[in-house]
């Protein structure tokens, strides 16, 4: 069994798949940089407790990380509870992606996992959102290449500035309302976060695909994919484990 751990940040996702490459186990935890090495170690072996998984079991584990003062931190937790040493995703390990933008060395591990798990499921030309801290876009071709893509701040983000900035303005739960049209200050603030967000997206898949020149298979993941999706217009697939899956991947391109 191999583990899996990808860190954002605002959770870490942490997962299991098994010899026949089915995810027996997913769970997020918050990102915390006050955390010791053997705190996150209790936590992450408490989880799997749960779960019911012996950590005797874990013959592999692989990281990406978009927060690098935690990189260190986590390899020593996952390995005081494994007994292993985990593989992190950057230079020097294989993808198998060709990445065109400017910087390859610029891209986010999590995006480069996003997209090695789509290609892998979905057909190309791809468009993949993952809606976390940040909104992230990333744009694959017909010919399965990485084009590049957008970095738009997160819905919470957004409404933290929001209630930050403004005096009269509460903080909210990410949730529809009944309508649109709110009537009151937490609806009207609820409407903003989810269909203005949901718009957005539908927006900006019909400018991506302008410039493709073609229509493009549309993936979302991400913690809050499945309180903004479902409000598209357009056809979308969520898919809640690519990062897990895409971890996998690279790690077995590796082993």
């Amino acid at each position: 069994m191999i583990l899996a751990l990808d860190t954002g940040n605002t959770n870490i996702v942490l997962g299991c798949i098994d010899d026949n490459n089915d995810i027996v186990f997913e769970a997020r935890v918050a990102t915390d940089h006050g955390k010791t090495e053997y705190q996150y170690a209790a936590e992450f072996k408490s989880m799997l407790e749960i779960a019911s998984i012996d950590t005797k079991s874990i013959t592999g584990a692989i990281m990406s990380s978009v927060v690098p003062p935690l990189v260190i931190i986590l390899k020593k937790a996952v390995s005081f509870i494994t007994g292993v040493e985990p593989l992190v995703v950057g230079p020097g390990v294989k993808t198998g992606l060709n990445i065109m933008i400017d910087n390859p060395a610029q891209l986010g591990s999590d995006q480069v996992v996003d997209a090695i798990a789509a290609l892998s499921e979905y057909e190309p030309p791809l468009i993949i959102f993952d809606m976390g801290t940040a909104t992230t876009v990333s744009v694959i071709d017909k010919n399965k290449n990485y084009l590049g893509g957008m970095i738009i701040p997160g819905v919470k983000i957004s409404q933290d500035s929001l209630t930050s900035r403004t005096s009269q303005l509460p903080k909210i739960s990410i949730e529809a309302p009944k309508r649109i049209i709110g009537k009151n200050t937490i609806d009207c603030m609820k409407s903003g976060a989810i269909y203005g967000s949901a718009a957005m997206v539908d927006g900006v898949i019909e400018r991506v695909e302008q410039e493709l020149g073609e229509k493009a298979t549309v993936i979302a993941t991400g913690g809050l994919s499945g309180s903004i999706i479902p409000f598209c217009r357009r056809n979308i697939v969520i898919d809640d484990h690519l990062l897990v899956k895409g971890l996998k991947i690279i790690y077995d391109k590796n082993a």
